[in-house]
């Protein structure tokens, strides 16, 4: 044996009760999983004593935005911390492949604020399938932190097709996305996002998205959309995406699941009724969230998507224009914009979390209101000029979300953790950081919302099963080792609002493939990821 993992209590995966065992490691898949008491120890030329700690597959975040991180970072400790052993990137409908030239200069200033504007970045690729070659032969060819697979982002198909513009896509705009989807489905994706609160995705109709969906579900893939509102008319918006997703035959995993706003306040059990019912009729649905009640996006994802078409330079020059700001405004403060969910947005619930401009950094930690009452103006005059000195690069975090949601929508038998971690900025969402281990620590061991078995089967099989991945998500003899050793009685979340970046405690080994990634406790130089590609 390569190694072995002595006298762990194992949680594999499936729900079941944890039992003792000696777990062993051969070429990187699991090995013999002995019982306690089921004859002789086995040996390794490494072993590694669990003395009871935990020991479960590799945590599988289903909603990460590190797809310039990734490259940028061969240490990528904000996952790998956290057990981390697969993200899903290409979320929201907006990332990097595939592109034109024109395309990924766009995008890169679009989604600047998710990622940075990608300078130290050698954007070698422009297909999907070279996007994943890339994260292969990243770091000198040694590989990724982390493994991760590849949501094609419907948003950028859009805008390789047919640009900014609001308007439905001509019968030839339509077909070229169609063959863009395929051949990233082709090329290893596992599916499709969208983003349909951004530009330019959030121009395109159901009728357009189910054509999509149909090829994704072709491939075998499914459909991760964001969907229309999480705020005003958010139940509307999933059933359009249950019905969505039921007329295109393609499985649906919702993402960052929430129910968010004042108008949403106790309303979880009206979307879990509905995932219910539609669950009940055959259709395969799942679902990841944040453990925690603030989001995070863009400043300027608030902005009504008419101020939007046309792209970045458009926006700008929107916001430039007296008149037109005046109508924005109007816009997000009475009528409410569909960027905010259709909810008139409220200052004091938006906090920036970075700038991509040094210069603006005394506006981080601060709600929109707070600087500009200490401006002595009124906040959409404040918000205005961030936007336009910032270049559109500020992220925020919104202050919108109901803990009894949270926690409801967490239990349901679909549920799947996921980060939605954008890694960018002085003051990032603690989430970024501590999604997993907050799981474990705070909604497991301290408050019981979830028993440690459940939890883990959330984090692990079900979305490795909804990746269709036959050999992941399970302490399984004969599957892959990714795995991760933790404390149940001390495991947590180390980032807080206050200092975001503060790794998690309690998860001292972590694996991939078998070989350490995390070791007592700290990161080793070890790249055992790789591109996770569909296969079915």
């Amino acid at each position: 044996m390569d190694m072995v993992i002595r006298g762990a209590r194992v949680i594999d995966g499936t729900g079941a009760p944890s039992y003792r065992a000696d777990v062993s490691v051969t070429d990187g898949r699991v090995g013999e999983i002995r019982r306690e008491g089921d004859g002789p120890r086995p040996t390794g030329t490494r072993t590694v004593e669990a003395d009871g700690l935990a020991l479960a597959p590799g945590f599988i975040d289903m909603h990460a935005h590190s797809d310039l991180a990734l490259l940028r970072d061969p240490d990528h400790s904000a996952k790998a911390a956290q057990g981390v052993t697969l993200e899903v990137i290409g979320q929201d409908g907006l990332s990097y492949a595939p592109v034109d030239d024109a395309t990924l200069a766009q995008v890169r200033q679009a989604i600047t604020g998710w990622n940075g504007d990608g300078s130290d970045i050698d954007f070698d690729w422009r297909t999907v399938g070279e996007y994943l070659d890339r994260l292969d032969r990243a770091h000198g060819g040694r590989g990724i932190a982390v493994n991760a697979a590849y949501l094609i982002p419907q948003g950028t198909v859009r805008m390789y097709a047919m640009g900014w513009e609001d308007r439905e896509a001509t019968p030839a705009e339509l077909e070229r996305m169609r063959e863009l989807v395929a051949q990233g489905m082709r090329e290893g994706a596992v599916g499709m996002s969208s983003g349909l609160t951004y530009t330019p995705g959030m121009y395109a109709k159901d009728a357009e998205l189910t054509e999509l969906c149909r090829v994704v579900a072709a491939h075998g893939g499914y459909y991760c959309p964001h969907h229309r509102s999480y705020g005003a008319g958010a139940l509307e918006a999933y059933e359009e995406m249950v019905e969505l997703a039921r007329s295109a035959d393609c499985p649906l995993h919702l993402a960052h699941a929430t129910m968010n706003f004042g108008v949403n306040k106790g309303k979880a059990p009206g979307l879990l009724a509905l995932l219910d019912d539609a669950l009940a009729a055959g259709a395969d649905i799942t679902l990841d969230t944040y453990p925690y009640t603030p989001g995070c996006t863009t400043l300027v994802a608030m902005l009504p998507s008419w101020a939007s078409e046309g792209g970045p330079d458009a926006i700008l020059a929107r916001l430039q224009d007296d008149g037109t700001a005046a109508k924005i405004r109007h816009h997000m403060e009475v009528v409410g914009a569909d960027g905010c969910h259709g909810v008139p947005i409220e200052w004091d619930t938006i906090e920036i979390s970075g700038v991509s401009d040094p210069g603006l950094a005394s506006c981080v930690g601060k709600t929109i209101q707070q600087s500009a009452d200490m401006r002595g103006e009124e906040p959409w005059v404040t918000a205005r000029r961030l936007l336009i000195a910032d270049k559109l690069g500020s992220t925020i975090l919104q202050h919108v979300g109901h803990e009894e949601n949270v926690r409801a929508i967490m239990r349901h038998r679909v549920h799947t953790g996921g980060s939605d971690g954008i890694l960018q900025g002085f003051k990032p969402h603690p989430r970024a950081y501590g999604t997993f281990p907050q799981y474990l620590g705070k909604y497991v061991r301290e408050l019981g919302v979830l028993s440690l078995e459940e939890c883990v089967a959330h984090l692990t099989s079900r979305p490795a099963a909804r990746l269709r991945l036959p050999d992941r998500g399970l302490v399984r003899e004969g599957y892959r080792a990714d795995l991760v050793l933790f404390d149940p009685d001390t495991v947590a979340a180390g980032s807080t609002f206050d200092a975001p970046r503060t790794l998690p405690v309690g998860i001292p080994h972590v694996f991939i493939d078998g070989r350490p990634v995390i070791e007592d406790g700290r990161r080793t130089d070890v790249l055992a990821g790789r591109s996770v590609r569909r296969t079915a």
